[in-house]
């Protein structure tokens, strides 16, 4: 069963919560009822063409760009036009069910698409695994959001990618 990776870190003095990150595995299958619970509910199709590229997607373990999700695609059948597999992560982008990491030009599977996002994600990318952990950042939201606020300014999206090493790496570097 593929699986997809999720983190959850809680702020520094915030009531009751001590800083801890948790990895949680999800199963593919359940998270493609879900999408299409989710775009049934806003009365928008998961046709069979997106439904394949948000399985790609879920069951890769690291980002995916347009050209490896044709890639993959081409060992069934014939594969799509590159319009066609850009229009679905079009779609998938707008349902929230993933994101675009700009900074490597990939795409990965939202962990919560059903919660929305008030205004930003933020992901941790390992430059040296390319493992992407989508991270809870109601702190950052808040702090960016107050920015906003005293500046006048309407904060609609905000996508923040940090990139290092993850302890994996660290630990195998240094050995």
């Amino acid at each position: 069963m593929a699986s997809v990776r999720c983190e959850h870190v809680h702020a520094p003095g915030q009531p009751g919560h001590a800083i801890h990150q948790t990895s949680h595995q999800h199963d593919v299958t359940a998270i493609l009822a879900q999408a299409e619970a989710h775009c049934a509910s806003r009365n928008v199709k998961l046709t069979p063409l997106r439904r394949q590229v948000l399985a790609l997607i879920l069951a890769s373990d690291r980002p995916l760009g347009a050209y490896d999700l044709l890639g993959r695609m081409a060992g069934s059948g014939r594969p799509p036009a590159p319009p066609t597999v850009y229009r679905s992560l079009d779609f998938l982008l707008e349902q929230g069910l993933i994101h675009r990491l700009a900074s490597i030009n990939a795409f990965v599977a939202c962990c919560h698409p059903r919660q929305g996002h008030a205004a930003q994600t933020l992901f941790l990318i390992c430059m040296q695994c390319q493992q992407v952990s989508e991270v809870d950042s109601s702190p950052v939201q808040e702090v960016s959001s107050e920015i906003a606020r005293q500046s006048g300014f309407a904060l609609e999206q905000a996508v923040i990618e940090l990139s290092g090493k993850c302890a994996a790496c660290q630990v195998v570097s240094t050995e």
